[in-house]
């Protein structure tokens, strides 16, 4: 994936790029959009409250609560589909995760501005697989004291993995592209302390 003799950065992840084949990514992507209450959040900028470009729905076990940019995220019960796609990427990832988040970029022009997953109830080093379904869309990893990016295009199906220090020492995002159509759904599955807040 990497150049073994770059001795840039590189971030702590594990790339599966067809974990799904396409024929069972696009039906699973069609069970989630029907199985999921989709939520339109708002979050507050500098210039005021304004909606988040995507729409947004957090799934786990009771007390799984998730609270970022100001958005406190009571966990909604895991659907069918989803539950079979956390036993799976749990036991791929030996981990098992008790939450997920799902973004569903409806167009291009859907995205996600760079942040890291370092909240308290995530623990110092989370592991955070990452599942992209549909149209492939551009994520970028940058390093935070070098400004070094990674860049994956992550095609409908594809897993990816973030572990380690990845979210201590990089940012990440799902950048615009105006010139995409076609809609994707990405599936960030995490362990999340419950009880951290009420």
């Amino acid at each position: 994936m990497f150049d073994l003799f770059d001795d840039t950065p590189q971030p702590d992840v594990v790339w599966h790029p067809a974990w799904l084949a396409p024929h069972a990514a696009a039906d699973v992507l069609a069970r989630i959009v029907a199985e999921t209450g989709w939520r339109q959040e708002r979050i507050r900028t500098p210039g005021g409250w304004v909606d988040q470009p995507r729409l947004t729905a957090w799934q786990g076990d009771a007390g799984a609560i998730y609270v970022y940019s100001g958005i406190r995220n009571e966990p909604q019960p895991w659907t069918p589909t989803v539950g079979r796609l956390r036993d799976a990427i749990s036991d791929l990832c030996g981990v098992r995760f008790n939450s997920v988040l799902l973004n569903r970029y409806r167009t291009g022009t859907d995205s996600m501005g760079w942040h890291a997953d370092h909240e308290p109830e995530l623990g110092p080093e989370p592991v955070i697989a990452s599942l992209s379904l549909g149209v492939a869309r551009r994520f970028d990893l940058r390093h935070n004291q070098t400004g070094v990016v990674r860049s994956f295009r992550l095609m409908s199906g594809s897993l990816l993995v973030m572990q380690g220090k990845t979210q201590s020492e990089w940012r990440h995002r799902v950048p615009k592209e105006p010139t995409i159509s076609g809609e994707r759904v990405n599936l960030t599955f995490r362990v999340v302390t419950t009880g951290y807040r009420k």
